[in-house]
């Protein structure tokens, strides 16, 4: 397949050959280097990460609410037909994506490639609360819609508030015994320590000769007449500190995984499918307790409805956390602006991101979300009292002085050019971007990425190596059991696959499907 037209490379030709290099030390840089290196162990694997340790921009336990995204809670996947009826396609998809990322835990647990469970995925029921007579109707359609469905049979509904405060008092204690709430309730969910995933998986892969190399960015690519890719890496030395030294790598095969990076990479290499493609960057602060008398009354998470207008990750949550053996609760988030496309990024990110080909649909975004920057501008500026306000919305007896701030992650969110080249629209969850060639792959936007890591992945792969894809996929079908396969069509398949999962994991295990 022929080449993209670019620029020569004149980088010196002395470089060091590797087979693949990973851009970034998240978990989707562990991942796809690890299923690589259980495929083609022959093959040499590098790894680069600007920061001085791996997981700490998106995949740091702190920098997310460590959702393990099923569609068991998120409303916003469900849409409600003009007739009434309930779409579900986005959470129904969203949770086998899930399940095949859970199927290679427990193989990497088995394997003794992942240390215990608990160390990076806990039990954690996941909620769903709505308020006000007309959203109630909406949860309880949504759960009638689920609950044939396997992968959602565990879950449970009820507007008894008495029976809500068994499973989460805070949600019930001083609220108006009047006040019409519902819930749905799946004990299936889990609390996920991604960063605790990526160290782990990195340090196997450390072990097993695949260096990642830290403070060390990739500042530059270029694609060779072979279709080799040429890397320009620069050693940063302690982070903030001066640049000291480059060296150059070059590539067969690049993943770009550098979260709110991968854009700027993209445009780097100069690779045409990433025309039209842009970033809306938006910070988010959650508030954070590990108060006992709050963290024990409160093990769950629960979502509710966003407000009118806001991002998907703008859902307001109050999410339990188990990092590093201790429990914390956390709420938010409070959502913000900031032009940075990575928490430790640039301020001149999203200016820099501007080219001919997606300027067109930047300034339609700005245009059509002047709303949703209008609300992100007043969240940036709400008082202590309007904080505790939309908290008490969730636990009416919350109060302020048991919480403190923390900053998240940043999050880019994909703005993506029209068919016709002038217009574009706001794209939320994430993308697959691949060369013509094969030679580079990257995924660009934000959640539910870390928790469908393992679809991405394969995904990747399947665009990048076809002509591989038939000698790996036994081996697929070992690490990802349900592979090929949609759970949601064969109850008995599903109920089987998931029972073997949660075991390995030590996570609840599935319900069977009743009518």
């Amino acid at each position: 397949m022929a080449l993209a037209k670019r620029k020569p490379n004149k980088w010196p030709v002395e470089a060091e050959e590797v087979d693949v290099a990973l851009i970034g030390g998240g978990v989707l840089s562990a991942t796809i280097g690890l299923i690589l290196n259980e495929l083609q162990p022959d093959w040499k694997i590098v790894g680069y990460e600007r920061l001085p340790k791996v997981a700490k921009e998106s995949s740091n336990p702190w920098n997310n609410a460590g959702t393990g995204h099923a569609g068991l809670c998120e409303l916003n996947y469900t849409k409600e037909r003009p007739d009434g009826t309930m779409d579900n396609a986005k959470p129904v998809q969203i949770n086998e994506q899930f399940q095949q990322t859970r199927q290679l835990w427990a193989h990497l647990v088995e394997k003794g490639i992942l240390g215990l469970p608990e160390t990076f995925v806990n039990p954690c029921p996941h909620m769903s609360i709505v308020t006000g007579n007309d959203d109630v109707e909406f949860l309880r359609k949504r759960w009638e819609s689920l609950r044939t469905n396997p992968l959602f049979a565990a879950m449970e509904f009820s507007d008894d508030q008495e029976k809500i405060r068994e499973w989460a008092p805070m949600l019930v204690d001083g609220r108006d015994p009047q006040e019409h709430i519902a819930v749905t309730y799946d004990p299936t969910g889990t609390d996920v320590d991604f960063g605790s995933i990526t160290t782990q998986i990195f340090n196997y892969l450390d072990f097993h000769g695949v260096n990642v190399e830290t403070s060390k960015e990739v500042t530059d690519l270029k694609q060779n007449t072979d279709g080799t890719w040429t890397l320009r890496i620069v050693d940063r030395g302690e982070f903030g500190g001066k640049k000291s030294g480059e060296k150059f790598v070059r590539a067969k095969f690049v993943f770009n995984g550098s979260g709110g990076w991968a854009l700027k990479m993209l445009q780097k290499a100069g690779i045409p499918e990433v025309q039209g493609y842009a970033l809306f960057p938006v910070t988010g602060a959650f508030m954070s307790t590990d108060d006992p008398s709050v963290v024990e009354q409160h093990k769950v998470k629960v979502y509710a409805k966003p407000p009118v207008g806001a991002p998907p990750m703008s859902n307001p949550h109050m999410d339990a956390r188990i990092i590093n053996g201790s429990r914390s609760v956390l709420f938010g988030p409070y959502a913000g602006i900031d032009p940075r496309f990575l928490k430790y990024g640039s301020v001149l990110d999203m200016p820099k991101m501007i080219r001919t080909d997606n300027v067109g649909a930047v300034l339609n975004v700005a245009k059509d979300s002047i709303p949703l920057i209008k609300m992100l501008a007043t969240m940036i500026f709400m008082t202590p009292a309007q904080k505790l306000a939309e908290m008490r919305a969730f636990a009416p007896k919350a109060s302020i002085t048991d919480w403190h701030m923390i900053k998240a992650g940043q999050r880019a969110q994909i703005i993506k050019t029209d068919a016709k080249g002038k217009g574009g629209s706001l794209e939320f969850g994430t993308e697959v971007v691949t060369s013509a060639d094969g030679t580079l792959g990257a995924v660009l936007g934000a959640s539910p990425g870390a928790s469908t890591a393992v679809p991405i992945v394969l995904d990747v792969l399947s665009r990048c190596f076809p002509d591989k894809i038939g000698e790996w996929e036994p081996r697929f079908k070992e690490m990802i059991p349900s592979y090929g396969e949609k759970l949601s069509d064969n109850p008995e398949r599903a109920y089987e696959v998931m029972e073997h999962t949660a075991k390995a994991l030590k996570l609840a295990g599935p319900a069977k499907t009743q009518g």
